[in-house]
């Protein structure tokens, strides 16, 4: 019998949940190594710009550059799309063309902050890829953003290759002590020093400097953002639609456990693919950022080497 996904009793311990399957050749903790695809260090990343999305009552604020396949950004919960900056520059030196969503009430990025679900919040990186020229496009979600990505996956599939999925969890509960640290990064009552031990604890590896997260804390975004996942059946957005999907899994991360990839292995099948981690946590990004660089671009990768392109 499936087990059903962990809905934490806290609002704010609403993160990703993912899907996960195996490739033999996957770059992983404990198997051979992807190759490296990205251009030579020395070719300088294409610059990006910000630009704003808007339609209706919705702004989307994002930083887009680069030319080549599409490959739309969307941060974990109440995080900000900067998060995103060392992939970002990685994705575009290797012929890409990325779009860092800054989610709702971050930035000048607006719209509905109540009454919505999951696939409203897809909704914002539905706009910018149709106004980038339309899909179908590569979805990067970290986290909280992985959960948006998949329920554009499976609303509007004509818009989605296929979904890389970092720090995904939710079918493992998150152990007590993480859960609330989670919730403390959010607390502005906090002296910094408390807050940061807090960060430490949710979001980092042992040995792994938290300092590089002291800011980016949204609260407001993230109790927007976990009403909304509250509001969605998992079952409408679990299984990402039909899209190949990559999860990338950290193996000392303490909320998004690694058996959560290992289950949804068995889950998804060979529709998509593992790839664990080392020495890194939640954050993933500031750890790590060599490692997922090089196994989101060996994924991406397999669906054709990456040709510039007009984009709107």
């Amino acid at each position: 019998m499936k087990r059903r996904a962990l809905l934490a009793c806290l609002p704010l311990a609403l993160l990703g949940c993912a899907s996960a399957g195996g490739g033999a050749d996957a770059p992983a903790a404990r198997g051979p190594r992807a190759p490296v695809v990205a251009r030579p260090a020395a070719a300088p990343a294409p610059p990006a710009e910000r630009r704003l999305f808007a339609q209706g009552g919705l702004t989307v604020d994002a930083m887009v550059g680069g030319k080549g396949p599409r490959v739309v950004m969307i941060p974990s919960l109440g995080r900000p799309a900067d998060d995103f900056d060392d992939l970002a520059r990685r994705l575009r030196t290797a012929g890409f063309r990325t779009a860092q969503l800054q989610p709702r009430g971050i930035g000048a990025s607006a719209g509905p902050m109540s009454g919505q679900t999951l696939f409203d919040l897809a909704g914002d990186a539905a706009l910018v890829i149709e106004t980038l020229g339309g899909g179908p496009a590569f979805l990067v979600g970290h986290a909280f953003g992985q959960r948006v990505a998949r329920a554009l996956a499976a609303s509007r599939p004509e818009l989605v290759k296929a979904v890389v999925l970092l720090a995904a969890g939710g079918k493992v509960p998150i152990p007590e002590k993480a859960r609330a640290a989670l919730e403390a990064c959010f607390d502005a009552r906090l002296t910094p020093e408390q807050h940061l031990e807090n960060v430490r604890i949710a979001f980092f590896a042992p040995g792994n400097d938290p300092k590089v997260w002291r800011g980016g804390w949204f609260a407001e975004t993230a109790r927007h953002q976990a009403a909304a996942s509250q509001a969605t059946p998992m079952a409408r957005w679990w299984g990402g639609g039909v899209a190949p999907m990559l999860v990338v899994q950290a193996l000392q991360d303490a909320i998004s456990l690694p058996s959560n990839g290992r289950q949804l292995v068995q889950e998804f099948g060979e529709r998509v693919t593992l790839v664990e981690i080392d020495r890194a946590g939640h954050a993933m990004l500031p750890e790590q950022p060599v490692a997922i660089a090089n196994a989101v671009l060996w994924y991406l990768t397999r669906f054709g080497e990456p040709t510039p392109k007009d984009d709107k």
